[in-house]
């Protein structure tokens, strides 16, 4: 699956973002996430993410329905898709969530700490909160509330993941406290693996959104040309920013935009037109520089920018959807500035605002009783000599001079 292709994607991205000394960590970090998510997907997560609902709220789905997955392997002949299929894509969606969480928290935290708190996060926040936006009702079943009830309008998971993630993502930095090197931390150290990495993600985003239509048809079709378009602009207004304020237009920049443009047009590539798209996609590139340049004023250390363009292009492209969505497009819905008034609107205000206040206190809840237990910050000498020789004894580039004997050997 092209999903599957963001998870080198991502920590190829971080990777090159992070400091040479952390490099390996970043992208473990990224790997390690991926992995413990996967394995309580298999057990629990795909269950409580997609089994019916306990009662008739749509919090939480049946943590038992699925437990192990076994159910899913004998075949329906009348699914669209075989259930096992669509099982393994949503298991990527949580995976790529809470990975995203650790762009935000590179350089300081302990990998063990990282992995149990991916595994408790998950759990507590991801879960539920894919219940509410991704489980439909069906016959016989009881999805989530804000699909069914508020029917707010999240295609392929820009609140669900994107505010969810960047949400998380601040909580967690807040008890974390900042790198000892703050405001003078190192630079990206290898923008071509961020370049890199940015070109993976934007490939394999063409499956995360259009796989959400979960078919082959007009839908998935329409996906696809809504978020390549989108991506372009968020590029051209990502460089135009930088242009503007800085007097230089960077790679680094045009990276940065490519994503920003991915995460708003996420929730709504099915909602809006192409040319809805562009604006989605420039609104993003031109707003989250100037959020994330918002960090110094504001005083949190967000390594990545975590929070400046997922959680802020997450919140742009949820809300813009109730000014711009069409009845064209697939989901059939028409916004403010379509002759649909404001009721699509105060629907996508109030999926944001139910995520921002969830995840941001029982996130903040588990960071807090995480680092009073185990500890989460890393030691300060292992902080100042790197992450990646204090943590995992490995180097990423291996700067140390060719001795007289190996040129022998080598030659």
């Amino acid at each position: 699956m092209a999903v599957s292709l963001m998870v080198p994607g991502l920590a190829l991205f971080y990777g090159g973002m992070s400091s040479a000394r952390s490099t390996l960590n970043t992208m473990m970090m990224v790997f390690g996430s991926v992995a413990v998510v996967g394995v309580l997907w298999v057990i629990f997560g795909y269950s409580g993410s997609f089994g019916d609902s306990y009662g008739e709220a749509g919090l939480l789905g049946n943590l038992g329905e699925f437990f192990g997955m076994s159910a899913l392997m004998t075949d329906d002949p009348d699914a669209t898709i075989p259930a096992a299929v669509f099982a393994a894509f949503q298991a990527l969606f949580a995976c790529i969530t809470v990975a995203l969480i650790a762009g935000a928290v590179t350089d300081r935290i302990k990998f063990g700490a990282w992995m149990v708190f991916a595994a408790v996060w998950f759990t507590l926040v991801y879960m539920p909160v894919a219940h509410w936006f991704f489980a439909f009702d069906a016959e016989g079943y009881v999805g989530g509330w804000i699909a069914n009830d508020l029917k707010a309008i999240d295609f392929a998971g820009g609140t669900a993941v994107h505010i969810n993630a960047g949400i998380g993502a601040l909580a967690v930095i807040l008890v974390l406290g900042k790198r000892a090197s703050w405001p003078g931390v190192p630079r990206p150290h290898n923008l071509t693996s961020t370049l890199l990495g940015a070109g993976m993600l934007w490939f394999g985003w063409f499956g995360f959104n259009g796989g959400s239509a979960l078919s082959a048809g007009n839908s998935a079709s329409v996906v696809v040309l809504t978020t390549f378009a989108a991506t372009c602009s968020g590029i051209i207004a990502w460089l135009t920013v930088e242009k503007l304020r800085d007097g230089h237009a960077t790679s680094l920049g045009a990276a940065s935009g490519a994503i920003a443009g991915l995460v708003a047009i996420t929730p709504a590539c099915g909602a809006v037109s192409p040319l809805g798209a562009l604006i989605v996609g420039a609104i993003a590139g031109a707003v989250c520089p100037l959020a994330v340049g918002m960090k110094n004023r504001l005083g949190y250390d967000d390594s990545l920018d975590v929070v400046g363009v997922h959680l802020v292009g997450g919140i742009l492209g949820t809300l813009l959807i109730g000014f711009l969505t069409t009845d064209a497009a697939p989901n059939g819905v028409a916004g403010l500035f379509y002759g649909g008034g404001v009721d699509q609107l105060w629907r996508q205000a109030v999926a944001a605002g139910s995520v921002l206040v969830y995840t941001f206190v029982v996130t903040l809840i588990i960071a807090i009783v995480l680092d009073k237990t185990m500890g989460l910050r890393l030691h300060p000498d292992h902080e100042e000599a790197g992450s990646d020789v204090a943590i995992h004894n490995e180097a990423a580039y291996d700067f140390l001079p060719v001795t007289a004997k190996e040129e022998v050997s080598i030659s």
